[in-house]
């Protein structure tokens, strides 16, 4: 699979109805379309008589209207949350206070460091500080529930407190914004790191798991080709920033320009946070060089030759 073919945008998110995915699960999908969202976050409700609802999205009413339905008046035991944006577990609180059921899963929003001297956080706004789980997750825990039983597994990258979920005995992980099959996803320093973001994807293709079903699109259909595939994109990614570092640029929206003329614009400043976080992971690895520590707005210059 080549990286430009491998992205597929090919989805029906059926806004306002619960699809079922597979044997157990079912799909609801907020109207909370948009160019980092694409058609809305997906919610998902696992199990028959007692369930559990993984990332029950914005606080949106309808929304939540729409879960209500497809629960039908049964016991909810447990909210799983994958990480604190606030696509994704705003609506927890809420729901709790309709169903009764446990929040569990990321830890409070955090970041994976913290920030350098005059730098502004340029994700802040997206962050759920309201977030309070009942139960923190760490990679390995499970919850149990009649009929599924959910295994923790730590992905951060996207975010530093990320949870992907495996279905256990199903081949199934509930991968939240860390694998998406339309898009890759936005790594931005200080709360995400490429360094964690790549370490991750090395620990789920050394799973073998059957199918991802994400935070945002469809389903990732056959996982290890696929990740593959993103590993050898973010690759393609670094080459090209040091390529633009070799012809002298030395700011990121220098870099992004070049590197995303062909990416719609609303979406250029997501790219220089991807830029940036690579950046960031080449200054660690000794490639690049920063007159301090590494923000938004210094510039960067190449310390080895990539011949």
């Amino acid at each position: 699979m080549s990286t430009k073919d491998m992205f597929s945008t090919k989805f029906d998110p059926q806004h306002g109805n619960a699809v079922s995915v597979a044997p157990g699960v079912m799909r609801v999908t907020c109207g909370n379309t948009g160019p980092f969202t694409f058609q809305g976050t997906n919610s998902y409700i696992l199990g028959e008589d007692v369930l559990a609802v993984i990332d029950p999205g914005p606080e949106d009413e309808a929304h939540l209207e729409t879960l209500l339905q497809a629960i039908g008046g049964r016991n909810v035991s447990h909210i799983v949350i994958t990480h604190t944006h606030i696509d994704h577990s705003p609506l927890a609180a809420n729901l709790k206070g309709r169903t009764g059921a446990k929040i569990v899963g990321a830890a409070p929003h955090f970041a994976a460091r913290e920030l350098h001297l005059g730098e502004i956080n340029a994700l802040d706004a997206s962050a759920d500080r309201n977030y309070k789980p009942d139960d923190i997750l760490n990679d390995g825990q499970r919850v149990h529930g009649i009929g599924w039983t959910l295994e923790a597994i730590a992905t951060p990258g996207h975010t530093a407190n990320h949870l992907s979920f495996a279905l256990t005995d199903t081949g199934i992980v509930f991968t939240g914004d860390h694998i998406m099959a339309w898009a890759t996803s936005i790594v931005a320093p200080p709360d995400g790191s490429m360094s964690q973001y790549m370490a991750s994807l090395d620990k789920m293709l050394a799973r073998d798991d059957r199918i991802y079903f994400p935070g945002h699109g469809g389903p990732v259909n056959n996982p290890k080709q696929f990740v593959r595939g993103l590993k050898t994109h973010r690759k393609m990614r670094e080459r090209a920033i040091l390529e633009r570092l070799s012809k002298g640029d030395e700011t990121i929206p220098e870099m992004v320009r070049q590197i995303y003329r062909n990416t719609d614009p609303r979406l250029h400043g997501a790219a220089g946070l991807s830029v940036f976080a690579q950046l960031e992971a080449l200054v660690d690895k000794g490639l690049v060089s920063c007159d301090g520590d590494p923000s938004l707005e210094k510039r960067f210059k190449l310390i080895e030759s990539i011949d």
